[in-house]
């Protein structure tokens, strides 16, 4: 019986996939761009869940986001750019190539960074509490780096060192680099990230259950969290990019961030503990006090009117001096 069971072969690695681009009545759609956008809608949507879940009104995140997407998709762009500009100035470069984002090249620190000034801009004009956006955020945002990186795997970049694992990725030889044409398979980092921050957002979500993470903390932890396992990954990493002191450019953002973050939660827990409500106000989309009071409306004509005819009418009291005094018996 065993016998008539066709044998199924697993490959002892992971396949590069076959396309990343397909061509829809004339226009390209890339898979990388399709994981960056489904990234932000599973991030807006376990963002929103938590907003709402505090009192917070959808419809006030919603126009935060308006604000904080585009920031964060060019804030990504401009520091990858800025980080790796040999790649698009210099002899033989072409600075134009800079624009193309469909060919992947987005910073995590730029679009968090720049995410987080449009949605300062946003909640200032709304009048909202930025850090109860950020916690509200914060395993969004992770969510959504896990989806993004498998853009990474269909544009075929920034993978790892040379492995033989069974879980290697493999790698067409036209996108391998200089000096690794003879290897076929590699550490999927790509793949080791998205793991990773799925664990960061199961932390976040958990902790934040148990202990009502506020004024930022929880953005703080999802910070700390991510960046612990950034530079590991990173440190796999085979693509050029700039060193310091020994180290890649993005491990040493880790450290730095991850350092900021742990100081942030800890000193943030002694000097504001507990979170804030935000089911009243702006942020659940109420009018703040002093816009709920009631303006006293402007006198109609007929009104002053009725009223000068009123004073007309109550009889007058002269006062008489004596002795020249005043009435209230003062003199000049």
């Amino acid at each position: 019986m065993s016998s008539l069971i066709p044998a199924v072969m697993v490959p002892a690695f992971i396949p590069s996939p076959s396309q990343g681009v397909w061509h829809v009545l004339g226009l390209p759609i890339r898979a990388y761009a399709l994981c960056i956008l489904a990234g932000i809608f599973v991030g807006y949507w376990l963002g929103r869940r938590r907003w709402v879940a505090r009192g917070g009104s959808p419809t006030v995140l919603a126009d935060i986001m308006f604000w904080a997407i585009p920031f964060g998709l060019v804030g990504a762009r401009i520091y990858h750019v800025i980080t790796d500009a040999e790649l698009y100035f210099g002899a033989g470069r072409h600075p134009i190539d800079a624009l193309k984002i469909w060919h992947g090249g987005l910073g995590i620190w730029g679009a968090v960074a720049f995410g987080a000034l449009g949605a300062w801009i946003a909640c200032r004009r709304a009048k909202v509490p930025f850090l109860a956006v950020a916690d509200a955020m914060a395993p969004g945002i992770a969510l959504a780096q896990v989806l993004g990186r498998f853009g990474n795997y269909f544009n075929q970049e920034l993978f790892g060192k040379p492995t033989d694992k069974p879980w290697g990725l493999e790698i067409a030889p036209e996108h391998r680099p200089d000096g690794y044409q003879n290897f076929a398979t590699f550490h999927p980092t790509f793949l080791y990230e998205a793991i990773w921050n799925l664990g960061v957002v199961a932390l976040v979500l958990l902790v934040d259950r148990r202990y009502k993470l506020g004024h930022g903390r929880a953005f703080a932890l999802y910070v700390a969290g991510y960046t612990a396992g950034r530079a590991w990954v990173e440190n796999l990493r085979i693509d050029t990019v700039n060193h310091f002191l020994g180290l890649r450019l993005n491990v040493w953002t880790s450290l730095i961030l991850f350092v900021i973050a742990v100081v942030y939660f800890i000193v943030s827990a002694r000097l504001q503990p507990g979170q804030e409500d935000i089911s009243g106000g702006p942020a659940a989309g109420k009018p703040t006090d002093d816009e709920a009071k009631p303006e006293s409306e402007p006198e109609s004509e007929a009104d002053a009117v009725a009223a000068d005819a009123k004073v007309d009418a109550e009889p007058k009291v002269e006062a008489k001096s004596t002795n020249g005094s005043d009435p209230d018996g003062s003199r000049d």
